[in-house]
């Protein structure tokens, strides 16, 4: 077992904020105005990292111009005109959707529910995968429910959003099907690359009974991930999931971070032990491990030499298509199950949920405890710990790139100058 797991040494997160992301979030006021429900897509293994910051921003705006929290819980029970009822009126909801709920481990669901419940009351939480279809179902039904809330409404319209490839298009599709019976054919692209989507989509019907429409939406990177540890981290993981260009990245560097987590996960049997020899015990040594595996999967140059590139990109190809399942299913946080034949330690444990929760686990607590209270408190300070950071960052000015900021103060001196031309022409004619 690893009681000890170094953070590995991160590089630099490059930029990646092509021009249809820029239109697309210009375009995203207008949108709001035509929208009742927001489904907010994210990645489950990346709950905290995969929420797009710079949308929060219209988001609160649109539930603010609706006067969302002046709405009852039931929209039945509201009294607003039948005009006013539906689109552009008060249905105004925001769920959130956490994508590929198969590769995080079921105990955390319930706990992360009441977590976020606490800290975003004015978000629903959704909890799918989209090879599942009764998930899709399940969705689709909650859609319909919100729809038939406001009887009068002659349709509803839904906005789908999120950062690249966390399978908005796939979802669509999936709703669409669900929805509309008959067969009904595919109407939206998909890539298992990020940036496939790059344009607003027409309206599609997906539900007929009520009537229920859904616009696809262009994935949106922040335009800078932000400087030193924390923005390295933001970068590496959102390549790990394929949500950022991998090419932009060297690959053992997404590996050494891999095996941090995985390790974190799990640090008496991370799901990686399966693809070497038995009785191996668990690593930090990125060089080691990538020779191990190149050896077992014979990935040899010419000469005979390994080829560890090769072997690192195999790994994170495994672990998004099956080690992501393998790591799913490691045990509570403070059911410690075989490390109860360890002596205890003497440094504390780390252990988490998916890739943005971790905390110290002390196996003397280990007793006693309702195990959900105790993982959504650990859970609420990772939450308060995220919004404390990413304020901080704000302030600080760590969100914003040196060529960003280049740009705001030429913006600011030609915003001055305008303003002094103005001021002297409005005095010469004075």
């Amino acid at each position: 077992m690893l009681t000890s797991i170094p953070f590995p040494a991160l590089p630099s997160p490059p930029s990646w904020f092509p021009g249809h992301m820029n239109r697309f979030s210009k375009q995203l006021p207008a949108l709001l105005s035509r929208t009742d429900v927001v489904l907010e897509l994210r990645d489950s293994r990346l709950p905290l990292t995969s929420i797009n910051t710079n949308l929060e921003g219209a988001l609160r705006k649109w539930r603010a111009e609706r006067g969302a929290h002046n709405y009852p819980q039931s929209h039945m029970e509201s009294s607003a005109s039948p005009s006013k009822i539906g689109f552009g009126g008060p249905i105004c909801e925001r769920i959130v959707v956490f994508n590929k709920r198969d590769l995080v481990p079921e105990w955390g669901f319930e706990p992360f529910r009441r977590a976020m419940a606490s800290k975003f009351p004015d978000q629903k939480v959704f909890f799918a995968s989209w090879n599942k279809p009764r998930d899709i179902r399940a969705l689709s039904e909650l859609l319909i429910n919100t729809a038939k809330c406001s009887p009068h409404a002659t349709e509803m319209n839904v906005l789908v959003v999120g950062m690249p490839n966390v399978g908005k298009s796939t979802l669509l599709n999936a709703l669409r099907n669900i929805g509309i019976s008959g067969r009904t054919p595919k109407a939206l692209q998909t890539s298992a690359s990020p940036g496939h989507t790059r344009t607003l989509s027409t309206r599609l019907k997906i539900s007929e009974e009520p009537l229920v429409y859904s616009f696809d939406s262009p994935g949106v990177m922040l335009p800078f991930l932000g400087k030193g540890e924390r923005g390295a981290e933001r970068g590496v993981k959102l390549a790990l999931i394929a949500g950022i260009k991998e090419s932009l990245y060297d690959v053992e560097a997404l590996v050494a971070y891999l095996l941090y987590r995985l390790n974190v996960l799990n640090p008496v049997s991370p799901a990686y032990l399966e693809l070497l020899p038995p009785s191996t015990p668990p690593t930090n040594d990125v060089t080691s491990f990538l020779e191990q595996v190149g050896q077992r999967l014979g990935m040899l140059k010419r000469g005979g030499e390994l080829d560890t590139v090769r072997a690192a990109k195999w790994f994170v190809k495994w672990w998004r298509e099956e080690g992501g399942l393998i790591s799913a299913s490691a045990p509570p946080v403070l059911s410690l199950g075989p490390e109860r034949s360890q002596p205890l330690q003497s440094t504390p444990l780390r252990r988490g949920w998916g890739f943005d929760f971790e905390w110290t686990v002390d196996e003397s607590q280990d007793s006693g405890l309702d195990l959900n209270s105790v993982i959504q408190g650990k859970m609420e300070e990772c939450i308060d710990a995220s919004l404390k950071n990413t304020a901080e960052e704000e302030r600080l000015g760590d969100r914003i790139s040196s060529t960003q900021e280049k740009k705001r103060n030429w913006q600011e001196q030609q915003a001055k100058r305008a303003a002094r031309s103005k001021a002297k022409l409005s005095a010469r004619r004075a």
